[in-house]
């Protein structure tokens, strides 16, 4: 008969090895990982509008872009720039305001390990989630011309004032086309009631040298 100590060792070992055959990860990301976060979004909400990418593009009701505008161009000199937008889907629903400290952005995060997954299965320990996310959530992709990923912000807000390790990187781009697109939708509980909308054409801008 086996020891307790053994019985896991084995269903441990078994565990892994199906896993490893599979392929499969509990919680899979996409190849680039996860965005900045700012305002209330949460890592979820993020999965649900990755889930939603496949959709047909809708544009009705996109947002519009106060800046950066169209062909604008910013000079690596200057602070990182504030951008803002408007949105249907916060003015004409009349959305109940959400109030609390000024959005910060977030590092991006890692998912856990194969090992630490099954180490839940064998000895389950509660996992700390965020209350599923209800309102309107903005998802920008800013396209810099040499990265395989886009710089990217999910933020509950109309605003995104560009980190320090964004700016870099845009100005690091200075000379080449750069653009932005942004997706929005509004969720209640985490599902999609609204949207996915995106613009009809991503805004292009540009970073120069100081002169």
């Amino acid at each position: 008969m086996k020891t307790p100590s053994l019985f896991w060792s084995t269903a441990a070992v078994a565990l892994l090895g199906l896993t490893a055959c599979s392929g499969d990860d509990e919680d899979p990301k996409p190849e680039c990982g996860e965005p900045l976060y700012a305002g209330g979004a949460t890592d979820e909400a993020w999965r649900t509008l990755v889930d939603a990418r496949s959709r047909p593009q809708d544009s009705s009701r996109a947002v519009t872009l106060l800046s950066p505008e169209a062909g604008q161009t910013y000079v690596t000199s200057e602070a990182a720039p504030l951008w803002r937008w408007t949105s249907p889907l916060r003015a004409s629903l009349q959305r109940p305001g959400r109030g609390g400290p000024s959005p910060v952005a977030r590092p991006r995060e890692t998912g856990r390990s194969v090992l630490a997954w099954l180490g839940g299965l064998v000895l389950p320990a509660a996992q700390a989630h965020l209350p599923p996310y209800t309102g309107d959530l903005y998802w920008v992709k800013v396209q810099v011309p040499g990265r395989q990923c886009p710089l990217e912000m999910l933020t509950s807000e109309l605003q995104w004032q560009l980190d320090d390790g964004s700016w870099r990187t845009l100005r690091d781009a200075a000379g080449q086309a750069l653009s932005v697109q942004v997706m929005s939708a509004y969720l209640v509980q985490n599902r999609i009631t609204e949207g996915p909308y995106t613009l009809a054409q991503p805004v292009s801008f540009g970073v120069a040298g100081a002169r």
